[in-house]
């Protein structure tokens, strides 16, 4: 039996690994925010492409990094109370640095900042921890979970034919059901009453004034009289 054996070793060691889904993570995060000027810029935002194996692994490393970066946010929160507008070193915060406030606001962050770090040595790059912290924490502030998508694609990879798939953050590109209503259903007594109500509009209306017509008596005596004339 395979226990304590979770995951895909994927034909690496543990510390290459460690090194790839670090390097992978960082580089889906970095695509949220592209450089325009830079070569290698993504063609969409918060995607990479990757195989499947890969995909289906790195899924659940990135989404711990959101988690952490969803539990700093409350805390973050709560030293915004006691935090100051003055630009650092000025004299205005420097009385602040050495103030009460200071105190109170120094232990409100101290959680967020060990969450900082936390992220920051599971990818190893500033940028991806400030996108991850700023952003992608606003983003999923009211989704439990789920915070990624994997899809298959059906051309393979070059060299190996290796089965490909998209990694991609949700929120953008979703899928929108399409909701079908049921055909509205009409009584039969309904359906009665308007069909006598069309008959009785096509009919024609009949009234009670007749042509006159000439008796047979009248016309003979008409034809005798042109006789004798």
């Amino acid at each position: 039996m395979r226990h304590r054996m979770k995951g895909r070793k994927l034909g690496r060691n543990a510390s290459h690994r460690k090194a790839m889904f670090k390097n992978m993570a960082a580089s889906l995060i970095l695509t949220v925010r592209p450089d325009d000027e830079a070569e290698n810029t993504p063609k969409i935002q918060g995607r990479i492409i990757t195989t499947v194996a890969k995909a289906k692994e790195l899924r659940p490393f990135i989404e711990k990094l959101i988690t952490l970066a969803k539990k700093a946010q409350k805390h973050e929160a709560k030293a915004g109370e006691f935090a100051t507008t003055a630009e650092r070193n000025s004299s205005e915060w420097k009385t602040w640095r050495t103030s009460n406030e200071w105190q109170q606001w120094a232990s409100a962050m101290a959680p967020a900042v060990d969450y900082r770090r936390r992220a920051f040595a599971m990818l190893r790059d500033k940028e991806a921890v400030d996108i991850l912290f700023n952003e992608l924490a606003e983003r999923f502030e009211d989704r439990d979970g789920g915070y990624t998508r994997v899809v298959r694609l059906a051309k393979p990879r070059l060299g190996d034919a290796g089965a490909q798939a998209l990694i991609e953050f949700v929120g953008e590109r979703d899928r929108i059901k399409a909701t079908r209503t049921a055909p509205v259903v009409v009584d039969d007594e309904e359906d009665g009453a308007s069909e006598a109500e069309a008959t009785e509009e096509s009919e024609t209306v009949v009234t009670d004034e007749t042509p006159e017509v000439e008796t047979s008596s009248e016309a003979d005596d008409s034809g005798e009289e042109e006789k004798e004339e």
